[in-house]
């Protein structure tokens, strides 16, 4: 595998662990409301990674892609506060379906990933720069 294309395969990880990281942020900052824009309780989503094969100039790579974001059918959180104008009849107000600590371990996952990749990246470029080094 050529470095050219090992750029390729750090740089897609990259844009995927970053939609990944703003995912999860998304989830974090909803995780304590009670309705969505549309009025009803917040979802947790999480991203949906899959291998792309990519054509190079010369020869095929695997990367990989973000093939979709889905939101979670876990149960809402039921909190029990009559005086809410949000309530249902019997005063339970509907929460988010989103788990703080499952979110937080995803995000150290994510940017942990995300630094490797970024990692790999400049490994490749100093080994670049250093084969160009010796022709001269």
């Amino acid at each position: 595998m050529s470095l050219f294309r090992i750029l390729d395969v750090s740089s897609s990880a990259v844009s995927a662990q970053s939609q990944r990281l703003n995912v999860t942020a998304s989830n974090l900052a909803n995780a304590d409301s009670v309705a969505g824009p549309d009025g009803k309780p917040y979802k947790a989503r999480q991203v949906v990674f899959q291998s792309a094969l990519t054509q190079a100039q010369d020869a095929a790579s695997v990367g990989v892609r973000v093939t979709s974001v889905n939101e979670s059918e876990a149960e809402h959180k039921k909190i029990y506060d009559p005086k809410n104008a949000l309530a249902d009849e019997a005063g339970y107000v509907t929460g988010s379906n989103v788990n703080v600590i499952e979110e937080m371990v995803n995000m150290i996952s994510a940017a942990r990933s995300y630094e490797n990749n970024i990692e790999v990246m400049n490994t490749a470029r100093s080994l670049l720069n250093k084969t160009l080094q010796m022709g001269q």
